[in-house]
This record gives C-alpha cells, structure tokens and sequence, in this order.
C-alpha cells in the first residue's frame, strides 16, 4: 500500500469514527418487534415534531372536519381504544379530516387522521380499527423516525465524504403554497414505506385488533376491498391511488400476509361493529350528495369552468348549507374573475361556519388587498400565514411592508414565500430579486471577457435573475501577482436588453490586450437596473 493511499484510509476512518461512536450509543429495542435497531431520533424528539407539524399538516390536507364532530368524537374513542393496548405509549391523537381523497396517515408522536373520504368506504367499527391499528403501528413502531433517520444518516454519510476532498475543495421544496417547515409533515406522509413496514403495520396492526377484541376478519376484507379498488378504472379509483394507496399500496400479497396473520393469533371471533359503526357515520353518509356535487364544482374550477362550478356548488352549499368549504370556493371563484367584492361576501360567510382554516382567511385577504383595505387585508394574510405558512399570504404581506417602507421585512417574507414553487413563489422571487439585485449584482450577474473581430475586448454578461436588466455600470480591473487590482479604465453605463436567463455580449473601450492581460482582466459590476 502507498503512503498516499493510507493517508487517505486514515482520513477515512478519521471521518468514519465519529459515526462509528454515534450508531454504537444510539443502539435501541424497537418497542413493536423488539429488534436491536439504530435509534437516532429521540422518543422526546418524535413526539415534539408530531406534535409541531401535525395542526399546518392537517391543514395542508383539507382541514378539520367541522361539520360532524361527533364523528371525530366517535373515530377518537375507536383510536385510543386501540392505542391503549399498543406496545408503546405515546401522546395519540385521533382527528377527522375534511377531505373526499380515502387516506389515512400517521406523524411521529402518534398524531393520526383520517380522511371523511375513507370513512365513506368503511363498513364496520372492526374496518376503522383495522384502520387505525395500522396507522398506531406505524406512529409505535418509529416508521417515520426511522425514514428521519435515514436522512440524518445521509447527511453524515456526505460530511464523511467531504472530509477526504476538504483540502482541494470547499465550497426544498414541493409544487405547492405550503412552505418549507410547514411542509415537513406533509412531506413525511408523500413517503412510501418500506415494504417490511407495511407488513409490520397489517401484523401488529391485527394484534392491537385483538387485543381491543374486534374481529380480525376485518382486516382481511379491507385489505380485499383496496386491492378491488384500486384495479377499477374509474375517477373514484383514482382518487383511491392519489392518497391512501400512495402511501399504502394494496396488494394480493397483503392480503395472503393478513390472512396467515388470521391463522396465526388463532382469532376465535371478536367484535365487527357494523350496525354501530353506521349509526355513527349516518349523518356523513347523508352528506355523500353534497360532496359529491362539491367535488364535481371543485373539479370545474379547477378546469377554469367558472359558470359550471358556480352552479354545482350552489346546489352543494342547497344540501350542505353548514360547510364552510362551499362559500370558500365561491369566494375562489367569484376571485378568480376578479369580482373583489362578491368574493369578501362569500369569504365572510365560510369564516362564520369555520374560523379555524386557513383558506377562507387567505381568500379574503387577497380580495380586501385588491379592494385597496391593506389594514384589514394585512390582518386576515397573517391569521392565514399562523395556521398554514404558505406563499400566497407571505407574498402579499410582503407587497404591503414594501409599501410601508419596510424594505427588510418585505425581502424577508418575499425570500420566504419564494421557497414554494407555486406561482406566488415565482412572484415573490422576482419582488425579492427587485429589491435585492441592485444591492448585490454579483449575485445575479456574472462577468467574463472576449476579444470581437477586430481584437477589441468585449465584456460578456450572464443573467441569471428572474428580471431584464436594461443597464449597468461597470469598472474594469487587472488582477496583480500580489493578489491585488489596478485599476485601467474609466467605469461605463452600457444601456443593453439582457433578458432573464440569457447572455449578452457588449463592446467596451478597451483596445487590444495580451494574452497575458486578457486573462487578468475582470469588470466590477456597480450598479444596474432593471424592466
């Protein structure tokens, strides 16, 4: 072995035993399976970051399910049945969700929900508890600590890395309105589990079962149910495969595992529940043809349909006249074709059937902005931007300090909202570049040098801002051996049309150079301006 190849297995190992030292302390017993497993993320840790992201994801998701909360009552009661004779005790929470999607999800903590979509689909108390039991599982058995702890583990395995090139070298988001830190527990339901917690989920899932004395049958026939659901080709299925089933993909297999499962705990019967489990959910399934009007108008939004969604939604807001999320679309709707007003009206009356989501507050902060009401605008953005962080309310609020004169409180909520990839996140990064380009143009534009035709020396520019520049200023300097710059001529405005993203060329003053100057020669960017 050469000596250079040992050093670089000493810097190896160097960097490999602090890791080394950190998996040997954080060696722990899962309290699921009781296997021997790193443990990175403490119990402490799990149950803040539940509970921290579990209101903003909830939120993200569709909200609370207002309307009935005697069912969130009832699905509560179901859960801590269930959570009780866990192998793990944790905070548990249990909370419905006003969404149509059929999902189910679980943060770290044992923070759970449950879509009313889902709960739709059901048939027995024995399905929701093979539900839950499953989503117990995951929160019990450190399913979504383990996925943080294989990016912790990621990341040291890249500052590990680092460490053998640190002599020659030194040197997020999803498409949506949520931003970073309120997107993280949304972001931790996107995750697929492995397909070894998945099955951990449907066995442990079915002994909690037991233990709470339900029939496991149930979750054999759930798991039945997905798989059929899931092979329709149908709108319905799809909305199926866009939420539990990315998460929890269905398939014989489980099936086949849930009935070895059966067989294996020698189930002697147990409870099924379906006249109560009906009885409960009799008013959300009364509710079924309102929502399915409400999704059919939200569909022809979104399709930019105005006309056909303004009228579904009328006749669902005629069968659901307490859902807060029918006037909140009309007020979308009514701002969409910029009818400011009517969209305050619409606004107004979803906030008086549910103040706690953050929609309706954002809609009507947007309509009162454009109605020129900053004051009461700027209060209805900010009670959005505390439930759910998101682009849109960051983007005005911003637009409101920048004509307050607060410039940095402005470029601090434009550089917020500019971390979504939405829409309003390409507005605010263009408002935040405005502001922040002619402070620091180096940032944005980069310099190099070119001889044209006639040798004279042109000066190149890259844009690499959201915005067209249509000047700048700029002096040139000569690099020294010593590491300093002269200066060698006079600093010049070129007015030019450089576009967002493009490069440009310009003639400079400068006569012709060596090769040797040519290669010292660097421009000073000092002022610029833009469209």
């Amino acid at each position: 072995m050469t000596l250079l190849h040992r050093a670089g297995s000493t810097i190896r190992l160097q960097a490999a035993l602090p890791l080394m030292a950190l998996t040997l302390a954080a060696c722990g017993t899962n309290p699921v399976t009781g296997r021997t497993e790193l443990q990175l993320v403490s119990e402490a840790s799990e149950i803040s970051q539940g509970q921290l992201h579990y209101s903003p994801t909830r939120q993200s998701e569709g909200g609370d399910f207002t309307v009935d909360e005697a069912l969130t009552a009832y699905v509560n009661e179901v859960g801590q049945k269930l959570a009780a004779v866990s192998d793990r005790k944790l905070p548990y929470e249990f909370k419905v969700l006003n969404n149509s999607v059929p999902n189910a999800w679980a943060l770290p903590g044992g923070k759970i929900a449950v879509n009313r979509g889902l709960l739709m689909e059901l048939h027995s108390e024995a399905e929701l508890a093979a539900v839950l039991g499953h989503e117990i599982v995951h929160a019990a058995a450190r399913h979504g600590a383990r996925a943080q702890e294989r990016g912790t583990l990621l990341q040291a395995g890249m500052v590990a890395a680092q460490v053998g090139i640190a002599t020659s070298n030194t040197n997020a988001n999803v498409a949506n309105i949520a931003l970073q830190g309120a997107g993280v527990g949304t972001a931790m339901l996107q995750m697929k589990y492995s397909r070894d917690q998945e099955s951990e989920a449907d066995h442990y899932g079915m002994v909690y079962m037991q233990r709470a004395g339900y029939d496991l049958g149930a979750a054999v026939t759930l798991q039945q149910t997905f798989v059929r659901l899931s092979q329709e080709q149908s709108a319905k299925s799809k909305s199926w495969v866009d939420g539990l089933f990315a998460s929890h993909p269905p398939s014989d297999l489980r099936v086949q595992q849930n009935q070895t499962t059966l067989a294996q705990l020698k189930s002697t019967g147990g409870e099924i529940g379906t006249e109560r489990y009906l009885q409960r959910t009799a008013a959300l399934r009364a509710m079924k043809p309102g929502y399915e009007k409400y999704d059919q108008a939200l569909a022809a939004a979104n399709k930019k349909d105005f006309t056909n969604a303004s009228k579904l939604a009328t006749e669902a807001q005629q069968l659901l006249p307490r859902e807060a999320r029918i006037p909140q679309l009309l007020g979308d709707i009514a701002l969409a074709e910029k009818r400011s007003a009517d969209a305050v009206t619409h606004y107004e009356k979803s906030l008086s059937l549910d103040n706690s989501y953050f929609g309706a507050y954002l809609g009507q902060g947007i309509a009162q902005f454009r109605l020129g009401n900053k004051t009461k605008a700027e209060q209805l953005l900010a009670r959005s931007n505390e439930l759910l962080p998101n682009a849109p309310a960051a983007y005005f609020l911003g637009n409101i300090a920048k004509e307050r004169g607060d410039a940095a409180g402005a470029m601090k909520l434009y550089q917020s909202a500019a971390s979504s990839e939405s829409e309003y996140g390409q507005l605010a990064m263009t408002e935040f570049q405005r502001m922040d380009l002619p402070q620091n143009p180096s940032n944005y534009l980069s310099t190099g040098v070119q001889l044209n035709a006639s040798g004279r020396v042109q000066l190149r520019l890259q844009n690499r801002s959201a915005l067209d520049v249509t000047a700048v200023t700029v002096t040139p300097f000569l690099l020294n051996a010593a590491g300093g710059a002269t200066q060698i001529g006079s600093t010049q405005t070129v007015s030019l049309q450089l576009q967002a993203g493009k490069i440009v060329a310009v003639d400079t003053p400068l006569g012709p150079m060596s090769a040797d100057q040519l290669e010292r020669l660097r421009f000073r960017i000092d002022e610029v301006r833009t469209r």
